[in-house]
């Protein structure tokens, strides 16, 4: 931000009506405000409002606007991919996390800054869930906004396909409740589109008649059963929508916290997500059972405990990640994926597929900007890194995911994790709807005050 007077002045104003804080790079709590799940990338922006209600979102936008200066905003910074550096206003939403639940019409209304335990906790005691993803921890409405892959999403589809009203601070400084009615364009947008378009500070939507699901993981030694991820893949070809599943291959460090039979193991783990009994689940994965797991944690469980399938750390920690749509696997491709993750590779490298298809595959009721939709499976690499090792885990992430790029059919923003080319973040949608995304952007942001994760040029796109 230039601290012309100009800035100066609009930035003094902000702390006489901001009502949950502010923040510079000089006063005490400013560490606290910007930290994020993500610790490869932090913001460092000039101020930090720290958001209490809509008109903090709306002064905050305000005032930015009337000096042109870039605006961010972070709930709880899991896919922190464009940090501000140095410059423009950062919107922490994390004080906005009330959650409201009506049971009779099953939604709930998320603030900006719930994370998705907040909403599972309130919809449990109505026999309810929503769909959030393998981690509680997670923003609710940023996962929901990037298109929302959860355990359940099979049989459900996409968080983003059960939004009913979006509230949303414009870069003219306006609260606009966005409905299909309201701004049919601009609700099309913002499901899918990510944080291009405003500020979100609230959504309303669907909750499951979802008590519980039988779950949990089987754990391998691939050593031992080296042909893990093929027969996975094999088995999915007739499972129903009820069930949900991902495999992951890992080398766990020889360290103290890691459980004794996985210290310094190459594993491959398989995650169980089913809508149904016991029994039917029993039955199901029975042969997965037969490849014989070295342990085994499938029960069934309240959805409240959903964290259980892909039981993922919950700690802050700095990684960089990258996936591919796929619309099939390749088996004889899968030997190089299960080496890419196996001891003595000069990085770490987390390698899952998730199943995809399903409720997944098929158009909501009503049409949003998630597309690539007829892709099978998800293949993602994930590395922790330090920041003398971007470089490195990108090249080798991006090696590793070219060798499928014949079946590749896009990718899920929601899944990457480090800086975007601009060509990376048009492939996550079809040619006809990334250039509807620009013209929405350049009409309601032609400034691009909102510069996201995964942001969106403004203008004409060929």
């Amino acid at each position: 931000m230039a601290h012309n007077r100009d800035s100066s002045s609009a930035e003094q104003a902000l702390d006489d009506v901001i009502k949950g804080g502010v923040s510079r790079p000089d006063t005490s709590n400013y560490e606290v405000e910007r930290a994020g799940f993500q610790l490869l990338a932090r913001h460092r922006p000039d101020v930090i409002v720290s958001a209490k209600n809509s008109d903090d979102v709306v002064a905050a936008v305000a005032s930015a606007a009337s000096t042109g200066t870039p605006v961010a905003v972070q709930a709880t910074g899991h896919g922190l991919n464009e940090p501000l550096d140095g410059t423009g206003v950062l919107i922490s939403t994390r004080q906005m996390n009330a959650v409201q639940v009506n049971a009779e019409q099953r939604t709930a209304w998320v603030e900006a800054g719930a994370k998705w335990r907040d909403v599972i906790d309130a919809a449990a005691p109505h026999g309810l869930a929503p769909l959030s993803g393998s981690l509680p921890g997670v923003g609710a409405v940023s996962y929901t906004l990037g298109g929302g892959v959860g355990v359940i999403g099979r049989r459900y589809g996409f968080a983003a396909d059960h939004v009913h009203r979006i509230d949303i601070v414009t870069a003219d400084g306006h609260l606009r409740q966005v409905t299909p009615d309201s701004d049919p364009d601009l609700f099309w947008a913002l499901r899918g589109g990510g944080g291009n378009f405003g500020v979100v500070t609230g959504i309303e939507i669907d909750l499951m008649p979802v008590e519980s699901l039988y779950g949990g993981g089987l754990v391998f030694d691939l050593e031992q059963t080296p042909g893990l991820v093929e027969a996975w893949y094999r088995w999915t070809a007739d499972v129903p929508d009820g069930m949900t599943s991902a495999v992951s291959m890992l080398t766990f460090p020889d360290a103290p916290g890691v459980p004794e039979p996985m210290r310094g193991r190459h594993i491959g783990q398989i995650q169980i997500s089913f809508l149904g009994s016991a029994a039917e689940g029993e039955e199901l994965v029975a042969p997965l059972r037969e490849l014989e797991p070295m342990m085994e944690q499938l029960q069934k469980i309240p959805y409240a405990q959903s964290e259980a399938v892909f039981n993922e750390p919950d700690q802050p920690h700095a990684y960089q990640g990258d996936n591919l749509l796929l619309s099939d696997v390749d088996t004889s491709k899968l030997a190089e994926l299960t080496e890419l993750s196996a001891p003595g590779n000069p990085m770490m490298c987390v390698v899952g597929l998730r199943h995809l298809g399903g409720a997944l595959s098929r158009a909501p009721k009503i049409p949003n900007a998630i597309g690539k939709r007829s892709a099978g499976y998800l293949l993602g690499v994930l590395s922790p890194t330090e920041p003398d090792q971007v470089e490195a885990a990108r090249a080798m992430h991006e090696e590793a995911l070219e060798s499928w790029s014949e079946l590749a059919v896009g990718r899920l923003l929601n899944f990457t994790f480090g800086a975007l080319s601009p060509d990376k973040i048009r492939a996550a949608y079809t040619p006809e709807d990334y250039r509807r995304l620009t013209e929405i952007k350049t009409a309601v942001d032609p400034q691009e005050l909102f510069r996201s994760n995964f942001p969106l040029p403004t203008g004409t796109v060929g």
